[in-house]
Formats: C-alpha cells, sequence, structure tokens
C-alpha cells in the first residue's frame, strides 16, 4: 500500500505540533521539512516522538557531508527515516545508510538538483540506500517542473528500494503518482496550507486508497 507522508514545513513550534495532531490519524509518515527542522531542531522531533507513537517520522536533513555523524542524533532521538543528498558524495551517502542500518531504521536518498537521475539512482542503490525520493522543489515547482516524468524514469529501473515522491502532490494527482510507482506520497501545502488540513489529509489519503481505474 501507498504511505502518505504530510510534509510539515511550519516555522513556529507549536503551529507545527498542532497541525501533525490534526493530521497524524490520517497520515503514516510525520515529516519535519527542512526550514521547520532548521527553526525547532531536535527538540521538535522528539516532542512528535513522544506525542505520536503509531506514526513513522522523517526528518529532511538533506545531509550534504558527514553522513553517519549527522544522522546519528535524530535516529538516536526517534526518527524512522532522515535524509541525505544524492549530489553528496557516495561517502556521505554510505554513511548515512550506516547510521540508519545501525539503528534499524531507514536512510532516504533525495535526487533533488542531481541532473542524471537514473544513473545516480542506481548508484544509490547499490550504496544500500532504502528508499529514493524523487522531489521537485519548491522553486522549481515555481518555474512550472513536476516530478512525474522524474519518477517514471526512476521506476523504469526496477530497482529494489521504495520510490517516495514529492513536489506540488495534492488530492488531484496523489493517485497518479501512486499509479506511476510511488510506495511514499508526500504532500505539503495542499495539507499545511489547506483550509481545512485534516480535511486535505483525508481527501489525499482516500484518493491514493481508491482504486486503480482501468480503461474500458
Amino acid at each position: 500500500m501507498t504511505m502518505i507522508q504530510v510534509a510539515i514545513d511550519l516555522l513556529d513550534f507549536d503551529a507545527a505540533v498542532v497541525l501533525a495532531e490534526q493530521v497524524a490519524p490520517h497520515v503514516d509518515i510525520l515529516e519535519i521539512g527542512t526550514p521547520c527542522l532548521k527553526h525547532n531542531g531536535i527538540v521538535l522531533l522528539r516532542e512528535l516522538r513522544r506525542r505520536f507513537p503509531g506514526n513513522r517520522i522523517l526528518v529532511d536533513l538533506k545531509t550534504m557531508d558527514a553522513g553517519e555523524y549527522e544522522v546519528t542524533p535524530f535516529y538516536a532521538a526517534g526518527a524512522d527515516y532522515c535524509t541525505v543528498l544524492g549530489a553528496a558524495d557516495d561517502g556521505t551517502i554510505r554513511g548515512a545508510v550506516n547510521g540508519a542500518t545501525r539503528f534499524g531504521k531507514q536512510c532516504q536518498v533525495d535526487l533533488i538538483n542531481v541532473q542524471d537521475k537514473r544513473a545516480r539512482a542506481a548508484e544509490i542503490a547499490a550504496l544500500g540506500a532504502h528508499v529514493i525520493g524523487v522531489h521537485t522543489g519548491l522553486d522549481q515547482q515555481a518555474a512550472g517542473q513536476t516530478p512525474f516524468a522524474d519518477l517514471a524514469a526512476i521506476r523504469s529501473l526496477g530497482l529494489d528500494l521504495v520510490i517516495s515522491v514529492a513536489g506540488g502532490i495534492k488530492r488531484e494527482t496523489v493517485a497518479r503518482a501512486r499509479d506511476a510507482g510511488a510506495g511514499i506520497v508526500v504532500a505539503g501545502a495542499a495539507i499545511y496550507a489547506a483550509a481545512d488540513p485534516v480535511r486535505a489529509a483525508i481527501d489525499i489519503a482516500e484518493a491514493a486508497r481508491a482504486p486503480r481505474q482501468h480503461a474500458a
């Protein structure tokens, strides 16, 4: 089953916790987004881990160096996933994978801004990554880009890891991401910026889990 991940990109600590409380029953993974993490740090991870033992938590570190050293305290504090950048050195990625494995957790490698995503994805799989992130960033979205072509290209490789997709995903596109092979679908602003985040989370989860439509 495709998992739903909500990216919490709010800067205010209390607002981030309130959002998590609202949507946790309806999503699988709570993501502490990079802006939120930079503003609130590991304290927020500990608070979310305490409050939401039934949800997985991803910490979007976007590690670029010192892989194992950087991820270790976050896995120790309860993260289920940490992210490292696909543009990082192989040794950095290998270290982050080692850190995840040591705690029985998973490492996600984010392909944001990697030019040859197909070639790098194959290398990342060989390095032992558990999840590969197909990610169209906010600035790329503003320029009209979407993650779907990259998702199809990575899926076609048949790699033995989970594919996560992020980048402007909303209720209208979540089934498309699922059908294209995403094991994790990430929704950010479609939930946290919605007038009713709970309704938005429910709608996205239902769309992701609806039966596939087959052509007549």
